[in-house]
């Protein structure tokens, strides 16, 4: 009986960590404002888009399986704030915040492979890129679109 081949025997495996870009609805206040930004994804309004960048490590996919990557975004401070929104909206620079977090799986929708990091450790270069990242969010010049493309 052929055994399965394990990653250390696979030639095609890799020590990069991949890279994903996801979008998501833009966070508002609930009820009308929040109806809306839900409908605008819905109808793939980009501009209207949360996106973000996922790195999944290739070194922790084994040892850790309930973890399936890091999520790093760039938001403003108080993503539901009226007054924040209606400033950022007007072109306004806000305060702005960059999150990291972990996701036990990848996103099902709107999820897009980017493809294999060109450094050995993603993970480090994201934090690293985060340090120097001006974090004035500016819908348009400066915003979440800008950071995945960083």
């Amino acid at each position: 009986m052929a055994s399965l081949p394990t990653s250390s025997s696979n030639p095609t495996a890799t020590t990069r960590d991949e890279v994903y870009i996801a979008a998501m609805p833009l966070r508002a206040t609930k009820g009308p404002p929040q109806l809306l930004l839900k409908a605008a994804f819905a109808l793939n309004i980009r501009p209207l888009q949360h996106f973000m960048l996922i790195i999944k490590p290739a070194n922790s996919m084994p040892s850790n399986p309930n973890s399936q990557g890091l999520v790093f975004d760039f938001q403003p401070q108080d993503p539901e704030d009226i007054f924040v929104a209606l400033a950022a909206l007007s072109g306004r620079a806000v305060p702005g915040t960059i999150l990291t977090r972990k996701i036990s799986k990848l996103p099902n929708k709107r999820c897009w492979y980017i493809g294999l990091s060109n450094s050995n450790n993603a993970v480090e270069a994201a934090y690293k890129f985060n340090s120097s990242w001006p974090t004035d969010l500016r819908i348009g010049h400066h915003d979440c679109r800008h950071y995945t493309n960083g």
